[in-house]
């Protein structure tokens, strides 16, 4: 069963049960899923539906990192909720210290010297770790490594 089939069937399952807020949360996913599809015409393989919940997953922490900055806690519990329903979806992800062998591996290869190459290191470090890892912590590694 692919990715997409596994949220479908997990949404019927918590309208049966009664789970509002993972049934809301996946409704949503669903969406933007079935959004993703008709933009691209095409039927959607896990890793795009792996790219649509990493979206989700981005967009769940920059918004509890703003309520938390307006003390809205009931919206930060809410959040933290969703993201916890989505991040179940999601293959685990790389440790840091996994993530700085792969880029500081990257960086050898590349030649790449200072922040000036961080195009150089960026594009083939955010292939080999696509959905493997969040991008904010790829960036924050190679900036730190070339620095």
């Amino acid at each position: 069963m692919n990715l997409e089939s596994q949220i479908k069937n997990d949404m019927t399952e918590a309208l049966k049960s009664g789970q509002k807020e993972k049934l809301n949360t996946l409704r949503t996913t669903y969406s933007q899923i079935k959004d993703e599809r008709i933009k691209h015409r095409k039927e959607l393989t896990d890793e795009d539906v792996i790219s649509v919940l990493m979206r989700g997953v981005k967009s769940r922490k920059d918004s509890i990192e703003m309520y938390k900055k307006g003390s809205r806690q009931d919206l930060v519990d809410k959040e933290t909720a969703e993201l916890e329903i989505l991040q179940s979806y999601l293959p685990a992800q790389m440790s840091e210290d996994d993530v700085k062998q792969i880029v500081a591996e990257i960086i050898k290869t590349s030649g790449a010297a200072d922040l000036k190459d961080i195009g150089k290191v960026m594009g083939p470090a955010m292939a080999k770790l696509k959905g493997k890892t969040d991008g904010k912590l790829v960036q924050q590694i190679v900036r730190s490594l070339l620095s």
